[in-house]
């Protein structure tokens, strides 16, 4: 199909090439002894042998020789068909009536330079778009495999989330349960609701921000129960959250980090969560005060994932900042979605 269009597009120009170039000549032909129809004829010809020069040159021997870096094989070819190709359009001229009450009175040579100077123009012509089609295929075939590494990528990344949160939630209810506590059962629903939105509803590039919103809302209710309703969680939102989307499972680390290395049971220094949103834009602002008994030795994979996630989906449209301090963690995102 796509080579269908190609020779539809080379058809046509070049009928509306010579057609433009037919007409110009008819109407500017001041030579009394050359009808339109000679005129015509000439052209016609003319045509004809340019064109076959410049797919000569655009179908062959640039792929013969030039695509193979043959360059010396192809320079000869070159020179090989401008001189052959003048030498017929001079025999031509010289066998055929219209071209002989055209040209009657020029020389050999002022012919065969015109007529070589003509060819080095179609050549060139073929040459330059034989690059152009070649460099655009190029760039097209690299864009795809462009996308095809960073959507594998992204699924890369998206994959680690899922375990990451489970293998961490699935400790807390193991916590529960292991104190016999009454809020496991409903632990276990939370974390049913919220694995049905990671597994169902976040599979597209991007959800409604207010689903995102509330999942986070539904993990911070989650570790409440863990803690005992001892979790300490200053979580606003400001603006007005309309029809906003935002990719899916981002901004879940920076939570889990502040419950995880952070202190989530002193009432005088809660967890602070701000989302402030002003249209597309979005500000996303975590603190937490430190618990320096509590490290993650193996390092964890959230906050670097959402790097990584943000410098693909966001690049240029983000702002992040964080800041580890001795005793205080913060992390403040702004995003154009």
């Amino acid at each position: 199909m796509k080579r269908n269009w190609q020779i539809f597009w080379h058809v046509l120009f070049w009928v509306s090439a010579t057609s433009f170039v037919a007409y110009m000549a008819v109407t500017n032909n001041d030579k009394k002894n050359v009808t339109s129809a000679d005129l015509l004829i000439i052209l016609g010809v003319l045509s004809a042998v340019n064109i076959g020069l410049f797919y000569l040159n655009y179908l062959y021997l640039i792929p013969r020789f030039l695509d193979k870096k043959e360059y010396r094989r192809y320079a000869l070819s070159l020179v090989g068909a401008i001189v052959i190709f003048a030498l017929g359009k001079y025999g031509l001229a010289i066998n055929c009536k219209a071209y002989k009450l055209l040209h009657q009175d020029m020389p050999f040579w002022t012919y065969f330079i015109s007529s070589a100077l003509t060819n080095v123009f179609f050549l060139f012509l073929s040459t330059a778009l034989k690059f152009g089609v070649d460099w655009f295929l190029n760039a097209r075939i690299q864009k795809d495999l462009e996308n095809q590494r960073l959507t594998a990528e992204l699924a890369f990344l998206k994959s680690q989330i899922n375990p990451h949160f489970l293998f961490n939630s699935l400790n807390s209810i193991y916590s529960l349960a292991y104190q016999k506590s009454d809020s496991a059962p409903e632990a276990i629903l939370k974390l049913s609701e919220i694995m049905r939105y990671m597994l169902y509803e976040s599979n597209d590039g991007k959800v409604d921000l207010a689903k995102e919103l509330q999942y986070l809302q539904n993990y911070i209710d989650l570790q409440k129960i863990r803690f005992g309703n001892k979790a300490f969680v200053d979580f606003k939102i400001t603006g007005e959250v309309s029809n906003q989307k935002i990719v899916p499972l981002l901004l879940i680390a920076f939570i889990e980090n502040a419950f995880k290395h952070g202190v989530a049971s002193d009432p005088s220094v809660p967890i602070r969560l701000m989302i402030n949103l002003s249209g597309s834009n979005l500000h996303f602002y975590i603190e937490n005060k430190k618990h320096m008994n509590n490290r993650d030795i193996e390092g964890g994979v959230g906050l670097a994932n959402v790097e990584r996630r943000l410098e693909l989906l966001y690049p240029g449209n983000y702002k992040l900042d964080i800041q580890d301090k001795p005793d205080i963690y913060t992390a403040e995102l702004s995003l154009v979605l």
